[in-house]
């Protein structure tokens, strides 16, 4: 299924980009200290269904552990905006969903979330505990 074309930012307005997202599809909630401590919700992006509008020169990117996913930030602002990587020999391009400036709150609250222990490098199972996340 092809996504929607949604625009999203930072907090700041000095990044935008777009993305083909269809929510519909599901989004992903890890329990990992990044995702954790950022709140980072993931939202899956089409194949090539990625494109930085504006503000390339504002972010900067941070990887931990095995590098698997490359985190990207806004520098004047801080917002944890899109990630990018790979596991198990697929890559993948993923955007902050509260990111998107143009998502209703009712197509959120729609968006079926599943879970990732990324604490354990277990992606594929659900943590014991969820509710913090």
């Amino acid at each position: 299924m092809t996504g929607t074309t949604c625009q999203g930012s930072c907090h700041c307005g000095a990044v935008r980009f777009e993305a083909e997202i269809d929510l519909r599809n599901g989004t992903r909630r890890c329990n990992c200290s990044y995702c954790t401590k950022t709140r980072f919700w993931k939202g899956f992006v089409t194949e090539n269904g990625f494109r930085l509008l504006s503000g390339e020169h504002f972010l900067s990117a941070y990887g931990f552990g095995e590098q698997l996913i490359r985190h990207v930030f806004c520098t004047r602002c801080g917002v944890a905006l899109f990630g990018q990587g790979g596991l198990e020999a697929s890559e993948f391009h993923v955007v902050n969903v509260a990111c998107l400036d143009d998502i209703a709150t009712d197509e959120l609250l729609a968006a079926p979330v599943a879970f990732e222990d990324g604490r354990n490098d277990d992606w594929w199972s659900q943590p014991a505990e969820i509710r913090h996340l």
